[in-house]
């Protein structure tokens, strides 16, 4: 029985090559999600900034750049206030194609095609025209910002939706980060080689407007691709426990959802001063190699090793949260940024001191947000144990309305700096002055760190939500289940239903099992099982409705209309299905006899757990006259004798 269970047998419902063809076409999105974000948050504003605007008078231009980068900043702010609503739409869309993949298909094509446009001049009216320009500008880019906020939100949102584990969570998120880490890290790499290779005109290193259209070609089509194959290979998981048994809708109701969800509004905050500290510093960086360092090629370099490293920090993920678990984790990645701001701030023009300083700076980020999405993720639970509903996308849609808000703050930053220091259409490294690198570096560098510092400071005071908790959060929501699941075929009042036990062992009654919540007859009416073998068998003709992430727990729905729950051992979600083995999937119809589950005692002893088996009708109030036909600490064997005898309610009464 131990190698037999000491591998883990896949997810109910899903396939081992299903499950790799998903994760890795969520990776796939990832990847292009997050190289359409770095051409839109950072090298959008450079390409404004030294080139889309040249009139040949500097004050013109200077004020065109003001005006545009204002323009960016007040869009993103208020397209904030739209995001709680996308993804409460989002929360509310039913199609045969799924919850989230017509979102991501359809929003991922229309932003490509927009960004592709924004990096032209639009026939030149940008000089002809300058004011209809704007006018143009601003309608294109909150139209893109909005359907991009569709993409973005339906996307991340969808890793509830692919599993209930905080483990299996972990598995694709870290898949997701790997694809997201190369596409942020690769359109760094190529962005420079790709627009001077393109360029007529070199302009000190930044390019022409040729080269700059080439790159916006290349992330357009990126992001179309990679959002059909999100829209091909993903699957979702649909179960009872993701029904909601209402909507959250209307602006007074979001607002009060997210509010009352408190784990959820700290880790908001904590990320949402986070993410404004690291996308100034972020998007200063290849300033920082154009305009002081003085070789905007080398900033390929840096993402080059930025990626390499990056991708080994993402894989390492798992283990390290096991090890050190996610406070720990998040509060040494902020201290090693920390540490990188201050050796940037005195690195100069030494190559090797400033990658050395970019590296620790950019390295960390990569596994802050897979903790700080973990964290998100898991507070989809604790807000649905909380306010008693599930919003998947309308909380995942926090993450990243705060990473647009970071980097609205940090466009409209970027831009004044970049007048402010000089660093505007033909500047070069020489002609930057003192004054102008001072503001510049202050700018860089200051107020990242100070914004750190707080994100931290509010992170460990009051960030609660830990992987044990929310263990137990899941085993509590599981302990609800089938109670408002709709029964198919239940049998005429007269009818007396028998129930043997699925587990041999011995006889307990529920009330002196040791959970509460199972003693108190909250779940339901049952009895218990004190077993002596580990094979869990099917009690009836059924179909499997739910197939619990841990495989501590099955659901059943019988032929003859009961809801069984049947529950193995207490606290034994926290062993994230070690010593657990389940041999039927979801929605998987078996007769009486089947095999359902089949566990390893020792291992659940190991823990220091309980190992007794609870078997609880969850729709008690659909039947009567419940009644023991053996008395208590008999022993049985599975499926041979009838342990309970019930009789359905007549349907009227059933229903009030």
């Amino acid at each position: 029985m131990e190698n037999k269970v000491s591998g883990k047998v896949d997810r109910p419902g899903s396939s081992r090559r299903q499950k790799l063809i998903s994760r890795v076409s969520y990776a796939f999105g990832a990847f292009g999600n997050d190289m359409f974000y770095g051409a839109l948050s950072t090298y959008f504003i450079m390409f404004v900034t030294t080139h889309l605007f040249n009139t040949g008078n500097q004050a013109q231009n200077n004020r065109m750049i003001l005006y545009i980068t204002s323009i960016i900043t007040a869009l993103r702010i208020l397209e904030l206030v739209i995001d709680p609503f996308i993804g409460n739409w989002i929360d509310r869309t039913k199609t045969r194609f799924g919850q989230f993949k017509p979102w991501i298909v359809v929003g991922g094509t229309i932003t490509s095609i927009i960004l592709l446009i924004l990096f032209t001049d639009l026939g030149g009216i940008n000089q002809t025209h300058p004011f209809l320009y704007l006018i143009i500008f601003a309608v294109l880019y909150i139209t893109m910002d909005i359907f991009y906020s569709f993409k973005d939100v339906a996307f991340w949102s969808m890793i509830p939706a692919l599993s209930f584990s905080s483990q299996e969570r972990e598995r694709t998120a870290s898949s997701a980060r790997i694809g997201s880490t190369l596409g942020g890290g690769l359109v760094g790499v190529i962005v420079m080689p790709l627009v001077l290779f393109f360029s007529l005109n070199k302009s000190g290193g930044t390019g022409d407007s040729r080269g700059w259209f080439a790159f916006g070609l290349m992330v357009a089509l990126v992001g179309i691709v990679t959002a059909l194959v999100v829209g091909i290979g993903t699957h979702e998981v649909h179960s009872d426990l993701r029904k909601n048994k209402e909507n959250t809708v209307g602006f007074k109701k979001i607002f009060v959802t997210l509010a009352k969800n408190d784990q959820l509004m700290w880790i908001a905050l904590t990320y949402g001063i986070y993410a404004i500290g690291i996308n100034i510093l972020n998007s200063l960086v290849l300033y920082y190699f154009t305009f002081i360092l003085g070789h905007s090629t080398l900033f390929s370099v840096f993402q080059t090793v930025n990626i390499v490293i990056s991708l080994v920090s993402v894989s390492i993920f798992p283990r390290l949260v096991d090890r050190f678990n996610r406070r720990s984790v998040f509060a040494t990645c902020i201290g090693i940024m920390l540490a990188g701001i201050l050796l940037f701030s005195v690195a100069g023009k030494s190559f090797i001191l400033v990658l050395t300083a970019a590296e620790m700076f950019q390295i960390p980020q990569a596994v802050i947000f897979l903790v700080v999405l973990m964290i998100i993720s898991d507070s989809v639970e604790y807000g649905q144990l909380k306010l008693g509903h599930r919003d998947e996308s309308l909380t995942l849609s926090i993450r990243p309305l705060l990473d647009k808000l970071g980097g609205a703050i940090s466009n409209g930053v970027v831009g004044q700096i970049a007048v402010i220091a000089g660093m505007t259409t033909g500047a070069t490294a020489a002609s930057i002055t003192a004054a102008g690198q001072f503001k510049f570096k202050l700018m860089m560098f200051a107020v990242p760190a100070v914004f750190l510092l707080i994100a931290l400071v509010i992170f460990w005071k009051k960030s609660t939500l830990t992987e044990t908790r929310h263990a137990e959060i899941v085993d509590e929501l599981e302990k609800t289940w089938g109670k408002t699941t709709a029964e198919q075929n239940i049998l005429p009042a007269s009818t007396t239903i028998t129930l043997t036990t699925p587990i041999s062992g011995e006889v307990m009654a529920l009330s002196d099992v040791s959970d509460p919540v199972f003693a108190s007859g909250q779940v339901g009416q049952g009895f218990a099982i004190r077993p002596n073998d580990g094979k869990v068998l099917a009690p009836f003709d059924a179909t499997v409705k739910r197939m619990f992430s841990t495989q501590h727990a099955i659901g059943l729905i019988g032929d003859n209309g009961v809801s069984l729950l049947i529950h193995i051992g207490f606290g034994t979600v926290t062993m994230k299905g070690t010593g657990f083995v389940s041999y039927v999937s979801e929605n998987q119809h078996v007769k009486k006899g089947t095999e359902l589950i089949e566990f390893w005692a020792p291992a659940i002893k190991k823990a220091g757990l309980d190992d007794t088996v609870t078997v609880t009708v969850t729709n008690t109030k659909k039947f009567d006259n419940f009644d023991m036909q053996l008395e208590l600490g008999t022993k049985v064997t599975a499926n041979t004798e009838t342990i309970l005898q019930l009789q359905p309610k007549n349907q009227i009464d059933a229903t009030n």
